[in-house]
């Protein structure tokens, strides 16, 4: 279920003691009682009115970054700080404080006090929580690439900069946009993330500033993200547009991070999600610990080897029968011959556990032909890539051994 954010809302969300910690750090209503007493908990009336008189160029920063907290305040943004915090205590040699970290944050009662602490005292934890939040959100516009082979990703300020030089000067000399382009890295797990964030067109927007209306011109940032794997040597791209910027950003990244001297060719024998055999049926492998309890092909899109652009789409609902999509397919094989098809787009139903005190959480996992997945890399799709890997719908590279 969508959350709304509102500021006021967000103040009844928030314990006294953390707003007022929050405002006397900016030296901010020191005058305004916080106590329980005066100002009664999810009861802000006496702060949101002292609130509404701040100047808007104080107010609008702090509401950005409230509106952020509220986004981390969920199951989701609890796992991103965890998985950062994992990152930052290792890298600092300190894994020990890991599991005191995470238990007093369980013992919060809400995970509104969870993300206000963390923003609060661990602010070193907060961008890159964030950061693996907002990929945890992206459902759609990913494209993987594999044999790049095992190759630690770089992630020295030369091999950044390269990196966000060639994105910002590919994006300015084919589309004509600005040149310039920011990229942070991180690493979560075992898979090296970075942000890109290049230059768009220059735009105008009716803005609101000091109580002025008017159309602003302004240089917005659009984003590629990368997520690289050394243990798969693979790599998945999140963009939002033309397809032809794809295969040059993998090259890009091969360059600069992975120090190849080209984009390895992706033979075509070898497709990442491997389709077809769901034509004759789907046996799902998976572990009961994982949460998942039903699977189920609900969807599959069929297009013509013979005439290309003729396509068959098969849907039935499989909330009974979890073979109807197939038993659909025996009645339409009567008539056409679909050995002349290939499977090139596949929607499946998962159930899974998310919570054991509530009913299983219905998942559909779409997959199209050849390296389009809408799963993301939370911590509930990842089970779920790791059960597509099992079941052969997305099978395993050989093993090789890292390179250095």
């Amino acid at each position: 279920m969508a959350r709304h954010y509102s500021t006021k809302n967000f103040f009844r969300q928030i314990p006294n003691a953390l707003l007022a910690r929050y405002f006397h750090e900016r030296e901010l209503f020191t005058e305004l009682d916080f106590s329980a007493k005066a100002m009664k908990e999810t009861k802000p009336d006496a702060l949101f009115a002292a609130w509404l008189e701040l100047d808007e160029a104080d107010r609008n920063p702090m509401d950005a970054g409230f509106r952020e907290i509220f986004e981390m305040s969920c199951k989701k943004g609890f796992k991103a700080i965890i998985d950062e915090a994992h990152w930052q205590f290792t890298d600092k040699g300190t894994p020990e404080q890991i599991e005191p970290f995470v238990d007093a944050l369980s013992e919060l009662p809400n995970h509104y006090h969870r993300a206000m602490v963390t923003f609060l005292d661990h602010k070193d934890f907060w961008k890159g929580a964030t950061r693996f939040y907002h990929v945890d959100t992206l459902t759609s516009y990913w494209r993987k690439r594999k044999h790049l082979g095992h190759i630690a990703a770089a992630v020295d300020d030369a091999s950044i900069k390269q990196l966000s030089d060639s994105i910002g000067g590919y994006f300015h000399h084919t589309f004509g946009t600005g040149p310039n382009c920011f990229v942070e890295p991180f690493r979560r797990g075992d898979l090296d993330y970075f942000f890109a964030y290049p230059e768009d067109h220059s735009q105008q927007s009716p803005e609101w500033v000091n109580g002025e209306f008017d159309n602003r011109p302004h240089n917005p940032a659009f984003e590629v993200v990368f997520v690289y794997s050394q243990k798969e040597g693979s790599l998945d791209l999140n963009f939002r547009g033309t397809y032809k910027a794809i295969e040059p950003l993998w090259a890009i990244f091969a360059q600069t991070i992975l120090k190849l001297e080209e984009l390895p060719p992706d033979p075509k024998d070898k497709r990442v999600y491997d389709l077809n055999p769901l034509q004759q049926g789907f046996d799902p492998v998976f572990d009961l610990a994982s949460g998942i309890s039903d699977v189920a092909v609900k969807k599959l899109r069929l297009s013509s080897k013979v005439k290309q652009g003729d396509k068959i789409t098969l849907e039935a609902d499989t909330t009974t029968n979890p073979n109807a999509v197939y038993d659909l397919m025996g009645k339409i094989g009567k008539s056409i011959k679909l050995h002349q098809y290939n499977v090139t787009q596949v929607e499946i139903a998962a159930s899974m556990v998310v919570d054991a005190d509530k009913p299983p959480k219905s998942v559909t996992i779409r997959i199209t032909h050849p390296n389009s997945c809408s799963l993301k890399y939370d911590e509930q799709d990842l089970k779920l890539r790791e059960m597509l890997e099992a079941s052969g719908i997305e099978p395993k590279e050989p093993e090789e051994l890292p390179e250095a």
